[in-house]
Formats: C-alpha cells, sequence, structure tokens
C-alpha cells in the first residue's frame, strides 16, 4: 500500500469510526495506475477498501471473525471507469452535444446539459441555438462569473474554472473544508421491521435498500451494496432518463417508476419507506422537505431507517443548494486547473475518471454498513451525510506528483467470466475489485432499464 492510498485510507476510517487495526487487515495488489496530476488510483482503492473494511466490520458482528480485505489497483482503476465492456452493442454517448469547456471573456466555464431541463436553461441565458458553435460565440461575450450565475439562476448546472487557492479563499470552499467526511448523527431506533438475514457469502442478503439517488455517486453506492447481496429498489420520476451511464450503474437492482406528486404515488413511497432497511438520496437539501418528507417525517414512516444522502456543493455555505455534478466540482475546486498547470495545457484538464463520484460512492455504501454495525449493536438509527465537494477537498489535500498510466490494458483475466445478459444486448464486467475475506462482488441481476420492475420490494410484489 503507498503512502498516499494510506493517508486517505486512515481519512476514511476515522470518518467511518472503524478502529486503527483496519489500517493492518487492508492489503492492495498491483502496480497499476491512472495517469494525473492527482493519485486518482491511490484514491480509488482506498475508497474502495472503506467499504470492504466496513463490511468486514460487520461480518465480524456478526459471525465472529474479522476477514482481509484486498483491493486490485488494476480493476479499482477500471471500476473508477466503467465495469461494463459491451458485446457487439456501444454505450450511448456520455455527453450531450453542447456539454463541456468553453473560454468565457475571463477564463473558463464548464456547462452541464445532459439533463433537458439543464441544457434549456443554458440555452435560455445564452439566447442561441443548440448548436456547439453557436453556444461558444455566445458564452465568449459573457464573463464567466456573470455567466455562472445566470445559468444556475436559471436552474441550471455550470461551473466557472477556478484555481486550487481561489477555492480555498471562496466561501464555498471554506465552507466545505470545516464540514467532516462524513457528518454523523443518530437516533434511537424502534426495532426496525427487515428481512435482512446475513450469510457469510452474502452478508448484507435481504437487506432492502430504497435508492433515490441519480447520476452517479448514490447509484455506484447501491451497485456495490447489491453486489454483496442488498435488494436494491431504485425509484426514479416518471420522466428521469440518465442513458449513458444506466447499463453500467443499474445493475443487481430492480428499477421502477413512481411520482410521489400524486397521492397514490405519496402512499406507494411512504409503504416502501416503512418496509426499507435503507433510505439512500442525492436530492439538493430541501427537495423532500418541499414534499413533505424532511427528516423528521422519514423517522416518524421508519424509526429504525438508516438515511444516507449526499449533494454538490456542500452541507453548509451560500452554495448548499446549489446543482452540482463531478464534472463541474472539478472546475470549482481548482482540480482541472492544477491539471491544467501540471500540463502545460491551454484548456482545463480533469481528471482521467469521474473520481469524485465513485470515491463518494463507495463512501456512502461504507457509511450505509457501519450504520448497520451500530443498529444491531447499539440500536442506533443513523444518519450520514457526505458531499462531493467534501471529497473533491480531501482528494486535493493529498500528496500528488504527476504520474503517467501504468498497466492498464484490459485483458481476457480482467473480466468476469459470466456473460451479463442486458437489455442493450450482452456483456461482460471487469471482475471485482475488491475481496473481503475472498468475497469479491457479484450481482444476482443484470442491468435493467429504468422503469422496467414494479414499485415494491420483492415479497410484495411476489405477493
Amino acid at each position: 500500500m503507498t503512502n498516499v492510498t494510506m493517508a486517505f485510507f486512515d481519512q476514511a476510517r476515522q470518518a467511518l469510526h472503524l478502529p486503527q487495526e483496519a489500517l493492518t487487515q487492508f492489503d492492495v495488489q498491483g502496480t497499476a495506475q491512472l495517469a494525473s496530476e492527482f493519485p486518482v488510483t491511490d484514491f480509488a482503492v482506498a475508497a474502495i477498501g472503506a467499504a470492504g473494511m466496513a463490511l468486514a466490520e460487520l461480518i465480524k458482528v456478526q459471525f465472529g471473525h474479522k476477514p482481509q480485505v484486498e483491493v486490485d489497483r488494476k480493476l479499482a482503476s477500471l471500476w473508477f471507469s466503467w465495469s461494463i465492456r459491451p458485446i457487439g452493442w456501444q454505450m450511448p454517448a456520455l455527453w450531450d452535444s453542447i456539454a463541456g469547456d468553453y473560454k468565457t471573456q475571463d477564463g473558463w466555464i464548464r456547462l452541464h446539459t445532459n439533463a433537458p431541463h439543464h441544457k434549456a436553461a443554458a440555452l435560455k441565458v445564452l439566447q442561441c441555438a443548440d448548436d456547439r458553435e453557436a453556444v461558444m460565440k455566445e458564452v465568449a461575450k459573457w464573463p464567466g462569473e456573470a455567466l455562472e450565475t445566470a445559468i444556475v439562476e436559471q436552474k441550471g448546472c455550470a461551473a466557472v474554472m477556478r484555481s486550487l487557492a481561489e477555492w480555498q479563499v471562496h466561501a464555498q470552499g471554506k465552507a466545505v473544508a470545516a464540514e467532516p467526511l462524513i457528518a454523523w448523527s443518530s437516533a434511537e431506533a424502534a426495532s426496525p421491521y427487515s428481512t435482512w438475514q446475513p450469510e457469510e457469502k452474502r452478508p448484507l442478503a435481504g437487506l432492502k435498500v430504497l435508492d433515490l439517488t441519480r447520476v452517479l455517486a448514490g447509484p455506484i453506492a447501491t451497485r456495490f451494496l447489491a453486489g454483496y447481496g442488498a435488494e436494491v429498489l431504485r425509484l426514479d420520476p416518471p420522466e428521469w432518463d440518465e442513458p449513458s451511464v444506466i447499463p453500467d450503474v443499474t445493475l443487481g437492482k430492480r428499477c421502477a417508476r413512481l411520482d410521489i406528486k400524486t397521492s397514490a404515488g405519496r402512499a406507494t413511497f411512504e409503504r416502501l419507506l416503512a418496509e426499507a432497511d435503507v433510505l439512500v438520496h442525492g436530492y439538493r437539501p430541501d427537495a423532500l422537505v418541499r414534499l413533505g418528507y424532511g427528516e423528521a417525517e422519514r423517522r416518524i414512516i421508519n424509526p429504525g431507517l438508516i438515511d444516507v444522502s449526499l449533494n454538490a456543493y456542500g452541507w453548509s455555505g451560500p452554495w448548499a443548494g446549489r446543482r452540482g455534478f463531478d464534472s463541474l466540482l472539478q472546475m470549482s475546486s481548482g482540480i482541472a486547473h492544477c491539471g491544467m498547470q501540471g500540463t502545460h495545457s491551454d484548456r482545463p484538464v480533469p481528471l482521467p475518471v469521474q473520481a469524485l463520484d465513485h470515491a463518494t460512492g463507495y463512501l456512502m455504501a461504507a457509511a450505509v454498513i457501519r450504520a448497520l454495525v451500530w443498529r444491531v449493536t447499539d440500536n442506533r438509527a443513523s444518519t450520514a451525510r457526505l458531499s462531493l465537494a467534501r471529497v473533491a477537498h480531501s482528494l486535493a489535500e493529498l500528496p500528488r506528483a504527476p504520474v503517467a498510466a501504468q498497466g492498464l490494458e484490459i485483458s481476457p483475466d480482467d473480466l468476469s467470466l459470466e456473460i451479463e445478459k442486458t437489455p442493450w444486448g450482452e456483456a461482460k464486467r471487469c471482475k471485482s475489485p475488491l475481496l473481503v475475506g475472498g468475497l469479491p462482488l457479484v450481482w444476482q441481476r443484470p442491468a435493467s432499464r429504468l422503469g422496467s420492475a414494479e414499485a415494491g420490494w420483492v415479497e410484495s410484489s411476489l405477493g
């Protein structure tokens, strides 16, 4: 294990309240690495390792022995990109036609337009056609911060490129730096309704996880939980889609649609929530409150609920409610600027993968599992909050030096033997990057389309 891997793993260990001995029960295999100015592969290994160590602690509580945790550097790097390898078909395009970085009057700005309403907001401000050349001409007329503000005010998503130093003195940067990596709170839990029946080989078997997350960190968290046996039910509103990532992140899950703005939808949601062990959500801080499902209301519906949430820009400060995504946080927090300087480029240089999303996702999964231990040992119903911005802060603080890509060529040995039959065609997955006591991540369901399942738990849908 490198010193950098150890540094972030120890941060995660402390945030998860795992014992000091966890540092000696974590092995790293291989020497592969992603090319970056930042230690992205070390970051990936530590985040995945933290989720594995949380699972090891749960196994110790349930079965009396604590297994060794092993992470493979090459596979961790691959899973921080795409886990799926299509056979005879291609993944949809990752970005919308006008998403990307643009030169402003005084710097650079990134527009995130994958969602139709976010695209509409940007075009409304720019007053131009849905055409990359037209957008480029209009963006060039604006000062960066003025355009960022105007798009955000229209409920769109944009981020000016700031340096690390500029973010450190920015009001939101200061607020995020003062937040914990994982913010915990808890209450005494009433005996929770649960069908969780842990098995040594499937320690999360029967755990009911209600997934209200979108691209990308939350779905990664729940994909991990499904890989060790959890029953994950993902709920999306009727109109939502994210075709560029669905084949990768719905692995192991059932995906349903539900409109909780209707009386029938609310009744179904409350029934599902009452029977869930875990709620994972990624709405902005006030979204569920406005729907009548704030934390207090959720606790009334289910006093034993493990409640884990994330947002983009942190939970305090002037931007706490701002819409955001990994690529925007890389611009805001100085990561893209650092990449530009380090490579002597004339434009922003992001990380080679969306590492903030992936690392946050594995930390969320770890938080769920750690909270499950506390529910068993202390009868506590825990709430955990994480953010992409706070994870970016941890990455920026790690020792760094530019590294070249090494050992990342994919061979048949890196892929599972099983063929996954998805709605888009056959595919293979990269092998599990993690072993916990020799147990890899194993999914019992292939990836599925949004809305392909009923909005009910397996027992309910069969009954």
